[in-house]
């Protein structure tokens, strides 16, 4: 593997200054050779000399932007990267590759997939991340910002497939939706096993999106509203035992009205009816006696 290492090359400030007197001195050269009288193709030639060098000796100037490398190389061979913000100047025949150092996201697709279950869903996410190494962002892989969606879309089906879409409240066990912050980490992990190669850190990954397919989001919703309403049932009729108990309570230590065990199992089926009930109750006034 190419690994990175720092070659900055020479301060570009002092170097163009004494490039722009050397230019000077061709040109008063040139010139001096005209008031001389000299041969018209040795001026030509003078000429022609001096600019191509000048140019060339121009052309080993380059700037570094801050959060941006410069891969520098020699007829294909990785010479350094240059990382230090500012101009610069080396070798005019090397070629500088600019790389950006800076941080950088993007959305992945939604993609279909089935999770542990089978259930088939859409998942998205966000990915934040950067290139801490030029030399393998270069070399190493072909195309670096392309590698790193390919394959954050592939560990993303990879994470989606290792969890459930939804626990259905079995504790302990982690899901795509109710537990998203476990996935982000795991996801995480898996792409910065599959990037490290390309000299990319993943810094954040997060779920964006998250549904079930269209096919099933009908049933599924159906289930989830099922369950939601056992949940709310189970609630209501805890606390309607618990008031009936207390009424029940309340009457005896009174002394209001003595009920026998019919009496009070038909109080209790009354009270739950009414306690339990979707709509409000009807009252009917018993005109007649206790047992009538």
């Amino acid at each position: 593997m190419v690994r990175e290492r720092e070659r900055n090359g020479w301060p570009g400030v002092p170097i163009l200054v004494l490039l722009l007197l050397l230019g000077v001195g061709l040109f008063a050269n040139v010139v001096w050779l005209i008031a001389g009288r000299a041969h018209p193709g040795l001026i030509a030639l003078t000429i022609v000399l001096s600019f191509l060098t000048w140019v060339i000796l121009m052309s080993g100037l380059f700037i570094v932007n801050p959060n941006e490398a410069r891969v520098i190389q020699l007829f294909g061979t990785y010479v350094g990267s240059a990382k230090v913000s500012g101009l610069h100047w080396a070798n005019p025949f090397f070629s500088k590759k600019r790389i950006s150092l800076r941080v950088r996201s993007f959305e992945s697709a939604h993609l279909k997939v089935n999770d542990r279950d089978g259930n088939p869903i859409e998942i998205g996410a966000v990915v934040v991340w950067k290139v801490i190494d030029s030399a393998e962002a270069t070399f190493e892989v072909d195309n670096y910002e392309a590698y790193v969606k390919v394959q954050s879309e592939a560990a993303l089906r990879n994470a989606a497939t290792s969890y459930p879409y939804d626990s259905h409240d079995e504790a302990g066990v982690i899901s795509l939706r109710g537990t998203t912050a476990a996935v982000a980490d795991h996801l995480k992990e898996e792409m910065q096993q599959r990037l490290q190669k390309a000299g990319v850190e993943v810094i954040e990954t997060r779920i964006s999106h998250l549904a079930y397919a269209p096919e099933i989001a009908a049933a599924m919703l159906q289930r989830q509203q099922a369950g939601a309403i056992i949940a709310a049932r189970q609630r209501i009729v805890e606390g309607a035992v618990g008031m009936v108990e207390m009424a029940l309570e309340s009457l005896s230590k009174r002394g209001v009205v003595h009920l026998d065990e019919e009496r009070k199992a038909a109080m209790v089926s009354n009270l739950l009816v009414v306690l339990c009930g979707e709509r409000a109750a009807q009252p009917i006034v018993n005109t007649g006696t206790l047992y009538q």
